[in-house]
């Protein structure tokens, strides 16, 4: 699975002609709540509308305009061989391709399938699963072409989408953090849910973003932002067995909404030199 650099990106040379840049949102295997995120925005997104020019985007306009368009917003996972031919296409028309939510960066929902019974799932599902064609393994978009950019999250937060959306218009740089969870808990003066209650957590290898939601409640971290930078999934597994977690119920828990990606630290990381 690849990733995109978070930061920095060079913004299209639209800007500096004046013009105020094409914006397409498109949609893959996902339930849509990245782009409603986007349609939450509300009074912020009035404002961008003014500086941007929506060309597509299916689930608030019936206005279609055809690309190249300057800045690509993709929701979603490759699912099916039609995804992977329609994602080329697009990555062919934008200049930037920033992908948006969990299922678009690590697969998501759907990639809870990879590696299981696929036509034992299709049976039982579907009325006629003759008529259902699927890849093997349900992708995120970075596996397919070359990303930009990705705001993480399941679903996105609003605020990294305005901020890269201030930083297109503006043409200043972006940063998204990369730290964990663990961090804006402290920054927040949020008690750490593991040490205070025995909660299971994922915050120690999930990169910051939603500012420490569930453990602002005392709920545990579930992941909804991937892996943070250089995770210690090893580390993690051992502090959860002292809670009483077994394998099986460790599993469950890596195994959410950024399962796949989580799954590429579970080696002991190298120890550095002496």
């Amino acid at each position: 699975m690849q990733h995109a650099s978070p930061s920095p990106i060079v913004w299209p040379d639209s800007l500096d002609r004046g013009e105020p840049p094409s914006l397409a949102v498109w949609k893959f295997a996902s339930c849509d709540g990245c782009q409603l995120s986007l349609l939450d925005c509300e009074d912020e997104l009035l404002a961008v509308a003014g500086r941007v020019a929506i060309s597509y985007f299916p689930e608030a306009t019936t206005a279609m305009v055809s690309g190249p368009y300057d800045v690509s917003l993709v929701e979603g996972s490759i699912t099916t061989a039609h995804d992977a031919e329609r994602i080329r296409q697009i990555r062919r028309q934008s200049r930037l391709l920033v992908t948006i939510g969990a299922c678009a960066t690590a697969g998501g929902i759907q990639a809870l399938r990879n590696g299981r019974d696929v036509d034992g799932f299709r049976s039982i599902v579907y009325a006629h699963p003759e008529y259902i064609d699927l890849l093997a393994e349900s992708t995120p978009i970075a596996d397919h072409v070359p990303v930009d950019l990705e705001l993480r999250g399941c679903p996105i937060d609003r605020s990294q989408l305005l901020q890269t959306l201030a930083a297109l218009l503006d043409r200043h740089a972006l940063r998204l953090p990369t730290t964990s969870v663990c961090v804006d808990c402290k920054a927040r003066g949020t008690s750490c849910v593991m040490v205070a209650h025995g909660t299971p957590c994922l915050g120690p290898i999930t990169q910051a973003g939603c500012n420490a939601l569930c453990p602002s409640f005392h709920r545990g971290c579930y992941g909804c932002f991937g892996p943070m930078e250089s995770p210690n999934v090893p580390a993690l597994r051992t502090q959860l067995e002292l809670l009483g977690l077994d394998g099986a119920g460790i599993d469950r828990l890596l195994d959410t909404f950024n399962g796949p990606a989580f799954a590429e630290f579970e080696q002991e990381p190298e120890s550095g030199p002496p």
